[in-house]
């Protein structure tokens, strides 16, 4: 990642609004950069990130590089590593701890305070004949419409479902097909050059 922010172009900025003006690296670069990407779905691969998998060790596997993990950043819109990937099984539990006091207060059915919203099940996750799969929709509703659906149409999420759900989601990432890398960083050059 060190690379990737060293290669930034320097301005000029006043961060305390008081015309003293400070050499920083551009942070509007990658902007540019992520237009070079947009739309290009066939340029990409699904991944999902392993147990206490690192960028670096994804990059290392898949690049044979690992100082390209901020590759792997980019192409995924991911602006802080340490919140925007997901967390291991003990940190996510330690987080859970830290935002809900324990992760039995975050999961008890027993009680409304750890109910963090309410579903309204538009359509329910449906194999078609040929063997695709029209995913779940959903609405978050509140309690009062929550109470007038049937039993198959709702549904409550509790905090833990939610982070958990938050989560694992986030492991779900793209890779930039490797013979598109070549390309992809000589672009990327010549928008930092």
């Amino acid at each position: 990642m060190a690379f990737y922010f060293s290669r930034f172009p320097l301005v000029d900025y006043d961060i305390e609004k008081d015309n003293t003006f400070i050499q920083i690296q551009n942070p509007l670069v990658r902007f540019k950069i992520l237009d070079i990407l947009k739309g290009k779905r066939f340029l990409y691969l699904d991944y999902i990130i392993e147990e206490d998998e690192s960028a670096s060790e994804i990059a290392f596997n898949y690049y044979a590089d690992e100082t390209l993990d901020w590759v792997i950043y980019i192409v995924n819109d991911i602006i802080d590593p340490k919140y925007d990937w997901p967390l291991s099984y003990n940190r996510f539990n330690s987080y859970i701890i830290n935002k809900y006091g324990s992760v039995e207060n975050a999961i008890k059915e027993t009680t409304t305070e750890n109910i963090h919203h309410y579903e309204w099940i538009i359509q329910a996750q449906t194999t078609l004949f040929d063997g695709s799969i029209l995913p779940e929709k959903v609405v978050i509703v509140d309690e009062t419409k929550y109470d007038t659906l049937t039993a198959s149409e709702r549904r409550i999420v509790r905090n833990y479902e939610y982070e958990d759900k938050l989560n694992n989601d986030k492991r779900r990432i793209k890779m930039l097909k490797p013979n598109y890398l070549i390309q992809f960083l000589a672009e990327v050059r010549s928008v930092l050059a």
